[in-house]
């Protein structure tokens, strides 16, 4: 070692004393800055006191920096991003509408020089440093090779055949786009795209060659084999999750056809041909199984491919059973897979043959999913014959019923057997809830299985509506009370803490299991109610009678699981649904009279009336504001009711303004009942106006406005603090509204010369006293009849433009401020660096 390396070492001070100085430098720096600070306030307020009075008072006080919304990162990426897309909405609309009126060169040499120069940009902008610059003009680049090739294909070759030129472009782009991407590695969007490009050119290859079926599901193999080997060969992360998306989607996709290839075979060689596509497809998802250290994926991968080689079995063994019955021993056989879970194979395996099972269950729901579809959702056919007699009702489709019901039957008791032995797991839960899910579903087909009679099936839906809220009410009744506070008590066989039974009759998890199991069930049935009843509020729509009874059981149902449910989010949903229930009877009940829908609608006001009536009454219920909120929504059904009748309207805005009026009685629903009864009446008085044909509405308006306007003066004197909203926005809303309604419809000039005169004063007298209220109102009424007045120039001047100018003349003026914005910021960048490095 050399002595001036020596000297060097030891001229540094020990870490302890560097440490204190920079602590005093750090203290003088704080301590100069609230000085200078301290100094600014002083100067600030001098100039102020040195300001005119009158200037103070209009300009207000000295104003104070804001923080900035946005971070200028953020206004760069929407200047670019924005201005790439309306570039690209600019190059198409070009190429799509203008290209006719050019030569084959000038065609040629437009799109030639405009794709060589957004390629070649890119390259000067990264060298630089404008990266994201760059990536935008790269992606509008990608855009033009495509209308490159649809122009191509215009132009030079328009007797080929379509989708046969789509696959070959598409696998040129996807060859093009990879090379550029390696060329320029700075850019992120190349490389993604071309992968994703490259899925394309075999599928459109297959669509071209009017093949079968056979064709279809080797070319997504194929795909998804190359896909997925390119998912595990490349590094860079965008690159890997595009390759990994499209290997998985065309994998699947491939699955599903050799699925259906399968399931549609009529010979043994057909179903071995399709036996042989999944077995392809489980040697696919087992490659990356092999490769991956990735536990997930393993498991994923190991899962599909158990799923293809259990539909490889089914699909040969399917020619000696019936269609519908080889679904139910395709279900037995993924059953019989879960015997596999209690064994010693490793843990992805397990896991493996779980999601094997637990996807041929799905699957077999699915194919149920048309028959139950069709017993819940099948009587809306009646929505078309209101009252007019029973329509027919459709058997289940494509199905036999019983066999849906063995299935769905099936799959509760397998449901049941993982609750019954996944003691102390999260998803036993989940087992409990399908469980009640599955045997409603198999009681929802059973009427439609046997062609009941449309009473018949009536009844039926309404026990099992019936059943399936019994089972609600009572498993949110064994739920404990954890939301209030209460802890759960100890049961009387209750085993110590540390012994966890198999039953889940302990403390601790097992105690939350059993909470949350209850709790599952109980959501799960009452949304099963929901469908039944939905059912039976269908079918009731034959007749009178049935409509009145079903809507009579459904609303004794609903007010009795009310009054039995504990305090909770479900009780009020029932509450909800009662009103609703009564809604409906109060307007089935005018219309079986055969009332008119103007009258009917007074009827209908009944509820909202007595909800605000039950709600003081309930007040201290969890269930009171949601029985208020349902009423309320009838209101607005009630005035649609009265809408072609202007009198009836303006006399059930009226009522409603007087049932609002009542509920401001309550102190803790004044302010806003108050103003919407306040409203109500407004609207009223302006319905009665427009009833009785009145043309001029200010003579009517500007008695009330005037006075209204000296009485918010009065008080805006006496109450500084008083809002402009509340003091002048009644009075300028009472002329205002309603003379602009008018001057949308008034073919003359002056009443809009008038009225925007009268808005021009009112919106510079807000200004002046910087008042919100006439400001807003002032300026909004202004603007609308400028609009209205100028409407018909606008329309004709934009019409004469090309409509591809304006889009791309704007995608230049936001490309070019995102290239500055993003220069700016690396000249800030660079000041900053360099200022930092400085001693």
């Amino acid at each position: 070692m050399t002595r001036t390396t020596l000297r060097d070492m030891t001229s540094i001070p020990p870490p302890a004393d560097e440490l204190r100085l920079i602590d005093h430098e750090l203290a003088r720096l704080d301590a100069r800055r609230a000085q200078l600070l301290a100094r600014r306030a002083w100067l600030v307020s001098v100039l102020q006191q040195s300001a005119p009075p009158a200037a103070r008072a209009w300009n207000g006080p000295a104003p104070t920096p804001r923080p900035r919304e946005t971070a200028p990162l953020g206004v760069q990426n929407v200047l670019l991003v924005l201005g790439g897309i309306l570039l690209a909405i600019g190059a198409i609309a070009f190429t799509v509408v203008s290209w006719g009126s050019m030569g084959i060169g000038g065609r040629s040499a437009v799109l030639a020089t405009i794709t060589l120069g957004a390629l070649a940009l890119p390259a000067v902008l990264l060298r630089r440093g404008l990266s994201s610059t760059a990536e935008a003009i790269a992606a509008v680049g990608l855009l033009l090779t495509v209308l490159d090739a649809y122009a191509l294909h215009t132009a030079a070759l328009p007797d080929t055949d379509p989708i046969s030129y789509a696959a070959v472009a598409c696998a040129v782009l996807a060859a093009l786009w990879t090379a550029y991407g390696l060329f320029l590695q700075d850019l992120h969007l190349p490389l993604p795209a071309g992968v994703a490009t490259a899925q394309l050119p075999l599928l459109l290859w297959w669509a071209a060659s009017d093949a079968g079926p056979h064709l279809l599901s080797a070319a997504l193999l194929v795909t998804s084999a190359a896909a997925t080997a390119a998912a595990l060969r490349l590094t860079r992360l965008a690159v890997r999750a595009t390759a990994g998306a499209g290997a998985a989607t065309t994998g699947m996709v491939g699955l599903l056809t050799a699925t259906g290839l399968a399931f549609t075979a009529e010979t043994p060689a057909a179903a071995a041909e399709a036996a042989a596509h999944l077995l392809c497809a489980a040697a696919i998802a087992l490659y990356p199984a092999w490769r991956t250290p990735r536990t997930e994926l393993a498991t994923g991968a190991a899962a599909v491919a158990a799923l293809a080689v259990l539909v490889a079995t089914a699909g040969v063994l399917r020619a000696a059973l019936p269609d519908d019955w080889s679904v139910v021993a395709e279900l037995l056989c993924a059953a019989a897979l879960l015997t596999l879970v209690r064994s010693s194979l490793p843990r992805p395996v397990r896991l493996g043959v779980a999601g094997t099972s637990a996807a041929a269950g799905a699957l077999v729901l699915a194919w149920t999913l048309p028959a139950i579809g069709t017993s819940v959702l099948g009587a809306a056919e009646q929505l078309h014959a209101v009252w007019s007699g029973a329509a027919g009702r459709k058997a289940t489709p494509g199905a036999d019923g019983f066999a849906v019901m063995t299935a769905l039957l099936i799959v509760a008791v397998t449901l049941w057997g993982a609750y019954r032995l996944g003691a102390g797991r999260a998803w036993r839960v989940h087992a409990a809830a399908g469980t009640t899910a599955a045997l409603w579903a198999a009681l929802a087909v059973l009427p439609l299985s046997l062609h009941l009679s449309r009473p018949a099936e009536l009844a039926a839906h309404l026990s099992v509506a019936a059943l399936a809220l019994a089972v609600a009410v009572h498993a949110a009744r064994r739920t404990p009370r954890t939301d209030t506070g209460e802890r759960p008590e100890p049961e009387a066989s209750q085993a110590p803490p540390d012994a966890k039974t198999a039953t889940g009759t302990g403390t601790g998890p097992a105690t939350g299991t059993r909470m949350g199991t209850a709790r599952a069930v109980s959501v799960t049935a009452l949304a099963c109610f929901y469908a039944s009843a939905l059912t039976a509020s269908l079918l009731a729509l034959a007749t009178e009678g049935a409509t009145l009874t079903a809507l009579g059981v459904l609303l004794a149902l609903t007010v009795a699981a009310t009054a039995l449910h504990p305090t909770g989010a479900r009780q009020s949903t029932l509450a909800v649904t009662a009103v609703a229930a009564a809604a409906g009877l109060a307007l089935a009940l005018p219309f079986a009279l055969e009332l008119p829908a103007h009258r009917a609608a007074f009827a209908l006001l009944v509820i909202p009336a007595a909800t605000a009536v039950l709600g003081a009454r309930l007040r201290a219920k969890p269930y009171a504001l949601p029985v208020e909120l349902a009423g309320a929504a009838t209101a607005p059904l009630a005035l649609g009711l009265t809408a072609t009748h202007t009198p009836a309207l303006s006399l059930a805005l009226a009522l409603t303004g007087v049932i609002a009026s009542g509920t401001a009685l309550r102190a803790d629903r004044r302010p806003l009942a108050a103003y919407t009864a306040g409203a109500l009446f407004l609207l009223a008085t302006w319905v009665r106006l427009a009833a009785s044909e009145i043309t001029t509405p200010e003579a009517y308006t500007l008695p009330v406005t005037v006075p209204a306007l000296a009485i918010g003066l009065l008080r805006r004197r006496r109450d500084a603090e008083a809002s402009s909203w509340t003091a002048y926005g009644p009075g300028l809303a009472v002329t205002l509204l309603p003379s602009l309604a008018a001057a949308w419809g008034d073919e003359h000039w002056l009443r809009p010369l008038l009225l925007g005169s009268a808005a021009l004063l009112v919106t510079l007298l807000g200004a002046r006293h910087r008042l919100q209220a006439p400001l807003t109102l002032g300026g909004v009424t202004l603007a609308l009849v400028a609009l209205h007045e100028l409407a018909p120039y606008a329309v004709q001047v934009v019409g004469a433009l090309p409509r591809w100018l304006p889009p791309a003349a704007a995608a230049i003026l936001l490309l070019t401020l995102g290239a500055t914005y993003e220069q700016r910021l690396r000249n800030a960048r660079r000041l900053r660096e360099l200022v930092g490095r400085m001693h």
